[in-house]
C-alpha cells in the first residue's frame, strides 16, 4: 500500500492529484490490473472531474457552497461534513499497460471541505495477473 499526504491551504480547495497517483501507480511497477485510492476524511473528497477548465473547478465549489447555505448547524463545521456527503471518499481506477485508464478530459481531484489540513490519501493497486 502506498501513502501519499497533501498539504491543503485554503477552507475550500480543488487540488489535482492525478500526477501523483500515476507516479505512484508506476512504483509499484503493475502494468496491468486496479487502483483503489481511499481518503479516509469526512471534511475532504475524492472525485474525477474534468481537468481542463479550472473554472468548473470553481463553479463546483459555488455549487456545493450553493446546496449548503451557511447557518448557525449543530456541529462546528457540520457544513464541510455535509458538502463531503456528495462526494466519494474513494475511487477505483483501472490501470492497463502501465497507464490510468481516463477519459481525455478527466482528472483525479482532491476536494478540500475543512483545511487547511495535511490529508492522507492511501492507494492500494493490484496486479490482475495476467
Amino acid at each position: 500500500m502506498i501513502t501519499l499526504t497533501k498539504q491543503t491551504s485554503y477552507t475550500s480547495q480543488i487540488i489535482d492529484i492525478t500526477g501523483d497517483i500515476r507516479e505512484a501507480i508506476i512504483k509499484r511497477g503493475i502494468t496491468d490490473g486496479i487502483a483503489l485510492v481511499f481518503l479516509p476524511h469526512s471534511t475532504a473528497g475524492l472525485l474525477i472531474f474534468e481537468n481542463s477548465d479550472i473554472s468548473l473547478r470553481r463553479e463546483l465549489l459555488t455549487t456545493l457552497n450553493r446546496l449548503l447555505e451557511e447557518k448557525n448547524y449543530i456541529h462546528p463545521n457540520a457544513r464541510a461534513h455535509l458538502k463531503t456527503a456528495f462526494l466519494k471518499n474513494s475511487i477505483s481506477l483501472i490501470i492497463k499497460n502501465g497507464k490510468v485508464m481516463l477519459g481525455k478530459w478527466q482528472g483525479i481531484f482532491l476536494i478540500e471541505l475543512d483545511g487547511p489540513r495535511k490529508r492522507q490519501l492511501y492507494i492500494k493497486v493490484i496486479s490482475d495477473g495476467t
